[in-house]
């Protein structure tokens, strides 16, 4: 754990960017000197990134169906790309979905308890989100008991059935590849899909309990995809407090006025719109309707929207890169971290002259480096 001193750097700290020295000893930002003095001039020295959503880890744990058999590498791999990414604290999304296969109950299982078991092992803080789809009822009674084995405590509620086709008899888009990927019949997928959407009256009344039981257990509870005020007012009811990539400004709008958080995803802030054509982020974040920026399945993006935000004027600096610290460990309740004040985790980005991240640091650990910065550090 570094006892250091970095001076000369521009620090964003409380009130801004400013040149100033700041000290970091036993995994906290400290008000005084801590130890050897580390010059950062020509640095920036900003919060740590809090990703409160990404699923860009798949591609490390399954890079190809049953190829991946050791989960703890996937992830050493995973995190090595958070890290070089500036993102201290990542919330690795996992679904379980009808879509079975590597979004499959026991490919899941897998994950999540990998992921609880790498606690301790790993440098980044890597946190669990279970993605789950409404339409899974024959899995409400046990999802509780797995959720605690887990250490799962925090949920996302989504609903990607093709309800519409489904509804007129007709098989959706894509039905022959998604069945195979889950290595099911076509037919038998359909089929499949057809029983679950003929179950959808069942569906409000069974997620009203299952709600109320994770809260008993104090799960953060968020839903996915709004598209009304009316849905997040459904959802509101139920304790779910966090609205995640709403697809309209409607929704987003409802869940704002109702003090619910709201998180938008950062390549959609950073391609200037959604690539399904829903609402803007950029234009949500202008209008006030924005608590975190989350990587989605991009990594880099976070530490780019934030950026690029700043650039276009449509925040200041501190704000837009609250959307990528303070905003998101918030809405986590993680009250320890996102902001560089003394107490606070010491979990930073140290950005070079070109905003490129030369070094990640948690909790006063380095998960990154790169560049002519080590020189620095070793000097």
């Amino acid at each position: 754990m570094l006892n250091l001193d970095f001076t000369g750097a521009q620090v964003l700290g409380p009130d801004g960017l400013a040149k100033t020295t700041l000290s970091i000893a036993d995994g906290l930002v400290v008000d005084t000197r801590a130890g050897r003095a580390v010059d950062l001039t020509g640095y920036r020295i900003l919060p740590g990134i809090v990703d409160p959503h990404g699923d860009g880890f798949e591609r490390h744990l399954a890079p190809r169906r049953g190829a991946m058999k050791q989960m703890t590498e996937g992830l050493v791999a995973a995190e090595a790309e958070l890290a070089a990414n500036g993102i201290s604290t990542g919330v690795l999304a996992q679904f379980v979905s009808w879509e079975g296969g590597l979004r499959g109950m026991d490919f899941a299982d897998q994950v999540l308890s990998a992921i609880r078991d790498s606690r301790g092992s790993v440098v980044t803080d890597l946190r669990a989100q279970l993605r789950f789809e409404t339409h899974l009822l024959d899995d409400y009674a046990d999802l509780p008991a797995k959720i605690a084995r887990w250490g799962v405590n925090y949920i996302v509620f989504n609903d990607h059935l093709p309800h519409a086709r489904l509804a007129e008899g007709r098989k959706p888009p894509r039905l022959v590849g998604q069945a195979l990927k889950a290595q099911r019949n076509p037919d038998v997928h359909f089929q499949m899909l057809l029983d679950m959407h003929a179950r959808t009256n069942e569906v409000p009344a069974a997620l009203d309990t299952l709600c109320a039981e994770l809260t008993a257990m104090g799960l953060q509870m968020g839903s996915h995809d709004e598209s009304a005020a009316a849905h997040r007012a459904i959802w509101r009811a139920r304790g779910v407090t966090v609205s995640e990539f709403p697809e309209t400004l409607e929704a987003a709008e409802a869940a704002k006025d109702a003090g619910d958080c709201v998180v938008l995803g950062a390549p959609n802030v950073v391609r200037g719109g959604s690539h399904k054509g829903n609402a803007s982020a950029l234009e949500l974040i202008a209008m006030g309707y924005c608590d975190a920026i989350a990587s989605d399945y991009h990594y880099p993006s976070p530490r780019r929207a934030a950026l690029m935000l700043a650039a276009s004027g449509v925040l200041d600096f501190g704000a837009a890169w609250g959307l990528v610290s303070a905003g998101p460990a918030r809405v986590l309740g993680l009250n320890d971290r996102g902001v560089l004040d003394v107490g606070y985790r010491a979990d930073l980005v140290i950005l070079d002259a070109k905003d490129r991240v030369a070094a990640t640091i948690c909790a006063g650990k380095v998960s990154y480096m790169s560049g002519d910065i080590a020189a620095r550090f070793v000097a």
